[in-house]
């Protein structure tokens, strides 16, 4: 029988071999996520993520269990699970300060807010406006932000915040509206 190291490295050119470690491993995974969070739907969610990060980071695997790539998956299922919980804890607290119950339908937001936004982004250096758009707009990641606007990922960092810090100080900062 192939080991799961093997299959693991086996699948830096074979994805059929990573099918075989995730039918190895997807049921014991699901059952472990579906204990913590108690909930099936949820559980099929996040381990489908996990093997997601699995398949990612398939070529970092290091061979620490004789072979067995299990401590690995339950390792990465344990971090999905914490995140999962730190995002949902997030999405709480937004939704308390907003005063929303949890999975309350929001009603459509009044966009009058949008008035002038475009103005006051043309008032923006270009350098700023045109991060703001590949970051904001076109959800790009920074790492793809300065690819795109030819500098390091800090400088386009920088650049979106002072530019969103310039956008929030115009509008009155709305951010204070939240508190």
């Amino acid at each position: 029988m192939t080991s799961d190291a093997q299959l693991l490295a086996a699948a830096h050119t074979d994805p059929a071999a990573f099918r075989e470690l995730y039918d190895r491993y997807a049921g014991r995974i699901h059952g472990f996520l579906r204990r913590r969070c108690r909930d099936e739907e949820t559980a099929y969610d996040l381990a489908a993520e996990t093997f997601a990060q699995a398949w990612l980071a398939r070529e970092r695997f290091r061979d620490e269990a004789d072979g067995s790539a299990a401590p690995w998956l339950f390792a990465i299922a344990r971090n999905v699970v914490r995140t999962s919980v730190r995002k949902g804890a997030l999405e709480r607290s937004a939704c308390a300060r907003l005063g929303l119950q949890v999975g309350e339908a929001l009603a459509a937001p009044d966009e009058s807010w949008l008035d002038g936004l475009d103005d006051m982004l043309a008032e923006l250096p270009a350098s700023q406006r045109d991060a703001i758009r590949l970051r904001v707009f076109d959800d790009l990641a920074y790492e793809q932000v300065a690819a795109v606007l030819g500098t390091t990922p800090e400088a386009a960092r920088v650049r979106v915040h002072r530019g969103l810090s310039a956008l929030r100080a115009r509008l009155g900062n709305p951010k204070e509206a939240l508190r």
